[in-house]
């Protein structure tokens, strides 16, 4: 049996042989940074319930500077969980490690996103609903959202660290009915790989920053395009 799936941060095409990638990452929404990177040596005591206090402190202070809707980095951070820049990067060596820690339980999954719309059978109003419900949230965190994306472009190899919640709410508006839809293996993941380009920050924020949309607009043409793309796909 074939069929499409997220496996190792990639969409795959899945045969009863076993997988083959096709290339394109996926969610990581659900991991949560280890502290491999605090200081060598075996443990003291007291020190383990230090090490987990200092790192409970800087990424407190990272989540609220993400809540606040501000400007996140990592200089910023360390000065709102009073330790040095040096010790925050000693606990995370990158923004995106660092944000990925601090949205843990601040965003949904993807079945938790769409549990309004678990019932309906129409994809376009699924991949509507999903672009809607990411977008706002990318709004609403938008600091950390713009940090990671410039840091991410300025440092490549880091991309993959960034949090991939746009994959997990496109797997999840179209894998349950793309079937029953009839859309094939094939062109379902081509569908999925051309929503990840439209229902995306970078998208967004291009729309107001360099197109003048408000973010209402914005979100509407987005969805809009969401819409026609799996239209497309359907028929």
């Amino acid at each position: 049996m074939i069929g499409v799936a997220l496996i190792s941060g990639r969409w795959t095409m899945r045969t009863a042989a076993g997988v083959a990638s096709r290339g394109l990452r996926g969610d990581v929404n659900s991991a949560r940074p280890s502290d491999e990177n605090d200081e060598a040596g075996p443990p003291r005591p007291g020190r383990t319930n230090q090490r987990e206090r200092t790192r409970r402190a800087i990424v407190e202070a990272g989540r609220a500077l993400i809540e606040s809707g501000g400007s996140l980095t990592m200089p910023v951070v360390a000065r709102e969980a009073m330790v040095s820049e040096a010790t925050a990067y000693r606990y995370f060596p990158d923004l995106p490690s660092l944000v990925r820690a601090a949205l843990v339980d601040l965003w949904p999954t993807g079945e938790e996103a769409l549990r309004p719309v678990a019932d309906e059978t129409d994809p376009e109003l699924r991949i509507a609903f999903a672009a809607d419900e990411l977008l706002r949230r990318v709004l609403a965190y938008q600091g950390s959202t713009r940090a990671m994306i410039a840091d991410t472009i300025a440092q490549p190899g880091r991309a993959r660290g960034r949090p991939g919640y746009r994959f997990a709410f496109i797997d999840e508006a179209l894998d349950p009915v793309a079937s029953q839809a009839g859309i094939g293996e094939e062109a379902l993941l081509e569908l999925k790989r051309q929503l990840a380009v439209v229902i995306s920050p970078e998208s967004l924020f291009t729309l107001i920053d360099s197109v003048g949309c408000s973010p209402e607009e914005a979100i509407g043409c987005i969805a809009t395009m969401a819409r026609s793309l799996t239209r497309a796909a359907i028929r």
